[in-house]
C-alpha cells in the first residue's frame, strides 16, 4: 500500500502505444476503409470483433470531472483517479511536492486513521497504490467487484480529506530521504534523470521527480495544501475503473463523492510550461565501475502528435536485446545481431518518451569500457538507415511486433484501467484497438524514412553517461554520427 517507488515512476516515463493523436486516428481508418474491396471486407472483420470487445464509456460531472469504464463482467475490478499534476508543474522552490503528497496519502484521513485505512483495505482483501510521473499523478485501488463502493470512498476520502500531519509530514521526510538514496544504486534511473537534465536545461521537464534534497528537508504541510488547491480540479482529473464495473454505478458513485470537487482552476495558477530540448550532454566519468551506462536521445514528438506512431514503429525497430536473450544473430532487430556477434554490450533498450508538447527517442545501453565507441557507432549506424534505407519487409515485421505488444499491454483490469486513464487526459476518448491497428498498418517504410529524416538526420542529440566512459566519443563527433555524407 506505500506509494509506488522506482517501477512507478519509470512507468511514468514510458510510452504507451495507446496515447495517439485524434486528428491522425480518422486519416488513417478512412483510409484503411477505402482502399478497395479486400480492404472493405477486412473492415467488416475488424468491426464484427469489435462488437465481442467491451464498450468503454464516457460521462463527465457538472464540475468537468471525467468519469470511464470498460465493464469486462470479472469478479474483480481497478478504480483509480488520474491527475493531470506531476512534477512538471512545480518550480525549482516546490520541486518533489507532488511525489511528497503522493506519499501523504495513505498516512491517514479525517474519517481514518493510518491504521484503519490499513486494516481496511486488508480484509477487503484490496490494493492501494500510487505513483507519480512528469506529468500525471495517480492513485488507485484493485478489489473484489462487489466492494467497488467502498474502494471509491477510500480513494475520495484520501485525494480530498487527508490529515496531512505534523508528525506523519516529518516521519515521510526520512522515508523520501531513504528512497533518494536507493535510487541512486539504480543506474538507470539515475542516467534517465540526467538525460531529462541535459535535453531540457532550466526547464520543469529537467528537474526530478523526487527533488532536490533540500526541497524535500523544507516542504511544509502549507506547500502541500497549496499543491491541492492549485491543481486538484475536476477538469483535471479522471475516475477510470475496469473490470467488473458497471458504469451507471460507478457515475453515481463519482456524483456522490466527487461533486463537490472545485470546478475552476484558482487564479495565477501555472499553465503547462513549455520545455525546450537542447542538444548536450552530461558525463559522469568513474573509472572504478565496471559498466559504462549511457543513453542517447533525440527529441520527438509529444502525445497528440501525428508522427508518434510511426516513430513507435521506428522504436520497435531498433528494439532491445540482453545477453540472456536466446536467437542470437538470428533476432530481427540489425542493431540486436549487431551487439549479439560483436559481444557490444551487455544490454540494449530502445524507448520512446512522450509528454504533452515534446518526447525523447533514443537508446539506453549497458557496455564495457573497450566497446563503447562501436557500440555507438553501430547505434547511430542503424537510426540513420532508418532515416535512408529501411525496406518494407523490416517495417512489416515492426508493425506485427507493435501490435502483439500493444495487445499483450492490456492482460488484465490493471493495465486497462491506466490505459483508460491516461487516454482520456489525453485525448478525453479512449481509441478503440481496431482503429489503433489500422493506423499502425498505414505506416510504410516511405513514412518511417520521412519521419525519421526528420526526427533524427542531422540533429544533435542529448546524451547522458556514467562509469567508463575513456572511448565514448566527444559530443561533435558524436552529433557529426547523425548523419551520412551523401555522395
Amino acid at each position: 500500500m506505500a506509494a509506488a517507488g522506482l517501477a512507478g515512476r519509470l512507468a511514468g516515463r514510458r510510452l504507451l502505444w495507446t496515447r495517439l493523436s485524434p486528428l491522425h486516428a480518422r486519416r488513417s481508418v478512412k483510409r484503411f476503409v477505402c482502399l478497395g474491396r479486400s480492404k472493405c471486407t477486412a473492415t467488416k472483420e475488424v468491426l464484427q470483433v469489435a462488437v465481442n470487445v467491451p464498450e468503454t464509456k464516457l460521462s463527465c460531472l457538472e464540475n468537468g470531472l471525467r468519469v470511464s469504464s470498460e465493464d469486462s463482467g470479472l469478479s474483480t475490478c481497478t478504480v483509480g483517479l488520474w491527475i493531470d499534476a506531476g512534477s512538471r508543474y512545480e518550480n525549482e522552490k516546490n520541486n518533489g511536492t507532488a511525489h511528497f503528497l503522493e506519499h501523504m496519502a495513505f498516512k491517514g484521513t479525517k474519517k481514518r486513521s493510518q491504521l484503519d485505512l490499513e486494516l481496511e483495505i486488508e480484509n477487503m482483501g484490496a490494493h492501494l497504490n500510487a505513483y507519480t510521473s512528469r506529468e500525471q499523478t495517480v492513485y488507485y485501488a484493485k478489489a473484489f467487484s462487489k466492494d467497488l463502493p467502498r474502494a471509491v470512498e477510500i480513494l475520495a476520502d484520501i485525494i480530498q480529506n487527508s490529515t496531512l500531519g505534523e508528525a506523519e509530514i516529518e516521519r515521510e521526510r526520512g522515508v523520501i530521504l531513504r528512497e533518494m538514496q536507493e535510487v541512486e544504486t539504480n543506474l538507470q534511473e539515475v542516467v534517465f534523470d540526467y538525460l531529462h537534465a541535459t535535453a531540457y536545461r532550466e526547464t520543469a521537464l529537467g528537474r526530478t521527480i523526487l527533488g532536490p534534497t533540500e526541497n524535500i528537508k523544507s516542504i511544509t504541510r502549507n506547500d502541500l495544501v497549496e499543491y491541492i488547491t492549485t491543481h486538484y480540479k475536476g477538469p483535471r482529473m479522471v475516475l477510470a475503473a475496469a473490470g467488473g464495473v458497471p458504469h451507471d454505478e460507478l457515475l453515481d458513485l463519482a456524483k456522490y463523492h466527487f461533486g463537490n470537487l472545485p470546478s475552476t482552476v484558482k487564479e495565477g495558477a501555472p499553465a503547462l510550461p513549455p520545455c525546450r530540448f537542447t542538444g548536450s550532454e552530461i558525463r559522469v566519468r568513474d573509472d572504478k565501475m565496471p559498466l559504462a551506462h549511457i543513453a542517447i536521445a533525440v527529441e520527438a514528438a509529444g502525445w497528440s502528435h501525428p508522427d508518434t506512431i510511426p516513430l513507435m514503429v521506428a522504436n520497435t525497430l531498433i528494439g532491445n536485446w540482453d545477453r540472456s536473450f536466446g536467437g542470437g544473430v538470428n533476432l530481427s532487430s540489425k542493431l540486436a545481431q549487431v551487439a549479439c556477434h560483436g559481444n557490444l554490450c551487455h544490454s540494449f533498450q530502445s524507448f520512446n518518451t512522450c509528454y504533452t508538447d515534446t518526447g525523447l527517442w533514443g537508446v539506453y545501453m549497458v557496455c564495457e569500457a573497450t566497446t563503447i565507441e562501436e557500440m555507438t557507432h553501430f547505434v547511430q549506424r542503424e537510426w540513420v538507415r532508418l532515416c535512408t534505407s529501411i525496406t518494407d519487409s523490416e517495417v512489416a515485421r515492426a508493425r506485427n511486433l507493435l501490435k502483439t505488444n500493444m495487445l499483450l499491454q492490456l492482460d488484465g483490469s490493471t493495465p486497462i484501467c491506466e490505459d483508460i486513464g491516461r487516454q482520456m487526459l489525453c485525448y478525453n476518448r479512449r481509441i478503440p484497438i481496431p482503429e489503433l491497428e489500422a493506423r499502425i498498418e498505414a505506416i510504410d517504410a516511405e513514412t518511417i524514412r520521412d519521419v525519421c529524416t526528420k526526427y533524427i538526420y542531422d540533429k544533435c542529440p542529448a546524451v547522458a553517461a556514467v562509469g567508463p566512459l575513456e572511448q565514448l566519443p566527444d559530443y561533435n563527433r558524436l552529433c557529426s554520427g547523425m548523419y551520412w555524407l551523401r555522395v
